[in-house]
């Protein structure tokens, strides 16, 4: 169970590392870009990196959809998941479907089965500001499981703009708003945390803290390479 829910983690809280360049500001990307992200342990070890890859971008009905490719590996470089995803982009903000970040490869371990899932996206506006609340986000899924239905929920609240950083990573320096959130996560047992986000214009989330209930970091995540 706590390898299950650490994989949904990283699935979860990686996969908004790309948006729309045409009318988003803070998730640019045409198709070929490139992105990871390294996911590290409460005591600085690589747990997981996550490659990114816009695979093609289209237009259509007011909307430009992104579909982005993403590979999950472990420690050691083996893939342990692989999904795409689309990102819409409207007007003057981002929007995330839950319904297409969950990766089925994540219940492989119970074989064949039926899930649905349901849910609220991610939105971000281009218009951020300190002070800022963001939209709450959550996600459903429910699995059968020979009858027996397995439910799994998400939650993201209290989203707020707290504050302006200047963040130095292996992809390089970038200035960043920061976005707190409480995650609540109900896999068979509830898991109630809170983590930051570092937004970067022009390239996306570039650095993540999770914290537990005392405040202390539990994983972390930096944007480790970034290519156009």
């Amino acid at each position: 169970m706590k390898n299950q829910i650490t994989l949904l983690l990283i699935l979860f809280l990686t996969s908004f590392a790309f948006s729309q360049n045409s009318c988003s500001k803070y998730y640019p990307f045409d198709q070929g870009t490139t992105s990871q992200i390294t996911t590290y342990d409460k005591k600085g070890k690589v747990a997981a990196m996550v490659d990114y890859k816009v695979e093609s971008v289209t237009k259509a009905g007011g909307k430009e959809v992104a579909n982005i490719n993403s590979t999950v590996k472990d420690d050691k470089g083996e893939v342990i998941a692989e999904s795409n995803y689309d990102v819409i982009c409207t007007e003057d903000k981002i929007s995330i479907d839950f319904n297409s970040l969950i990766n089925p490869q994540l219940f492989q371990q119970f074989g064949n089965m039926e899930y649905e899932v349901t849910g609220t996206n991610i939105d971000l506006p281009n218009n951020l500001s300190v002070v800022q609340s963001l939209p709450d986000a959550d996600m459903q899924m429910k699995v059968n499981m020979g009858g027996i239905n397995m439910n799994i929920n998400l939650s993201m609240t209290d989203r707020k703009v707290t504050g302006k950083e200047n963040v130095t990573t292996p992809a390089g320096t970038f200035d960043c708003f920061v976005i707190e959130y409480t995650l609540d996560i109900k896999m068979g047992m509830n898991r109630t945390s809170t983590a930051k986000q570092w937004i970067a214009e022009g390239v996306g989330m570039v650095k993540q803290e999770d914290y537990n209930k005392k405040g202390k970091v539990t994983s972390s995540s930096l944007l480790t390479a970034f290519s156009k």
